[in-house]
């Protein structure tokens, strides 16, 4: 019977049963309500990871369990091979946010697919070889994500699997760019905000630049919002911060608001490229899932979450720069996407396993980054109760 195991026994079924493959914290989890995570050790924690900006609107939210529990006794899956009502509410909600001409979507079950399936559709659409992406970018794991992805560390082992079709610039760099987008560029994948490499963003003018090379080249524009999209930094999307409108936006995260759901939006003109036989999956845009994207996107217009994660963000961000401490590097990031720079890998562990003992869940990444990427439904005592603890353990 599932649901019954103790911390003990799930740390000893994991390590005898799974794969080895992630570096995991023994702490396990039993039921989640609005920011909070409850272990099996009975303890309470926030959580200022959001299953890596995934959980947008909290835990067990009562609108979205009613949706769900409801979808769930009509239909959860279905084939592509037939139409889905879900799947076209869906792909009209997300029109009616998306910059621009970005009315057209594809559904999928990850980020790393949907960047999969941006790079095959700017590949079919130019007729081109090549892919442009940042050094210290992050895209996916998978084979062609992978590729894309400018850090070695993730790579590094699996070069035979790796086209030689990516080509990587600097990020911030507009002249590293044009030396590497020309005109066998099928596409340049970028993010409005570096995640996985540390919280980095560029002055507005880079991306500016960005839009102007791909125009200039024929090349597609493709802005990886997995992390960033969906109200993460106080907009829809990450890029309507600088003016800029790709081709192509990739969403993943966010979207599902706790199930697996990725999407590939894109113009008309690109869309039609992609016929039948191009590109598919069988559990991408199910019912259930796409049920789930509508809850969510319906729940974040509702509560105001947009203007809320904008205006709680930018205090928080003032507030940690406040402290002072010469511990701590630099702090920047938008909305609820936050970077705390550390001096060392020694002190963001640091403070990971001190927020831990205090019952307060942070993610470290890019080795001394602390990244702080909560439920958009946050609170302001919640910020404020991290926030004091980061600055003890600072002092």
């Amino acid at each position: 019977m599932t649901g019954e195991m103790s911390q003990a026994e799930v740390e000893e079924a994991s390590s005898k049963y799974l794969f080895q493959n992630y570096s995991q914290t023994p702490l396990a989890f039993e039921r989640g309500e609005g920011a909070y995570l409850y272990g099996l050790d009975g303890r309470r924690y926030l959580d200022l990871v959001a299953g890596i900006a995934v959980n947008a609107i909290g835990y067990s939210h009562p609108e979205w369990v009613a949706r769900m529990s409801g979808q769930i006794s009509r239909i959860a899956h279905c084939s592509n091979l037939y139409m889905c009502r879900e799947r076209a509410e869906l792909g009209e909600r997300l029109a009616s946010i998306a910059p621009g001409g970005l009315c057209r979507s594809l559904f999928v079950n990850s980020g790393a697919e949907a960047n999969e399936g941006a790079m095959k559709m700017a590949v079919r659409y130019t007729g081109r070889g090549e892919i442009a992406s940042a050094l210290n970018g992050f895209h996916g794991r998978t084979a062609g994500s992978l590729g894309a992805t400018g850090q070695e560390k993730y790579r590094q082992s699996f070069e035979p699997l790796i086209s030689g079709a990516y080509r990587y610039y600097r990020y911030g760099d507009a002249e590293s760019v044009k030396e590497v987008v020309g005109r066998d560029t099928a596409a340049l994948l970028y993010e409005p905000i570096q995640g996985e490499g540390g919280v980095v963003s560029a002055d507005p003018s880079f991306y500016k630049a960005l839009r102007d090379i791909c125009t200039d080249n024929g090349t597609v524009l493709v802005a990886d919002e997995v992390q960033t999209g969906m109200g993460r930094t106080g907009k829809w999307f990450c890029t309507e911060h600088y003016g800029v409108t790709p081709d192509v936006i990739t969403v993943a995260k966010g979207l599902g608001g706790g199930l697996p759901l990725g999407a590939v939006l894109a113009t008309e003109e690109l869309a039609k490229v992609m016929v039948p036989g191009t590109h598919g999956t069988t559990f991408g845009g199910n019912p259930l899932v796409c049920a789930s994207g509508c809850a969510v996107i319906d729940i974040i217009e509702e509560e105001g979450l947009l203007d809320k994660v904008s205006r709680i963000g930018g205090e928080w961000i003032s507030d940690l720069r406040a402290i002072g401490s010469d511990r701590v590097r630099e702090v920047r990031g938008r909305g609820f996407l936050i970077g705390a720079e550390t001096d060392s890998e020694e002190t963001a562990k640091g403070v990971r396993e001190r927020m831990m003992e205090a019952g307060i869940l942070v993610n470290v990444c890019h080795g001394s980054v602390i990244r702080l990427i909560p439920p958009l439904i946050l609170s302001e005592a919640q910020r404020d109760e991290f926030t004091r603890l980061f600055a003890e353990f600072l002092s």
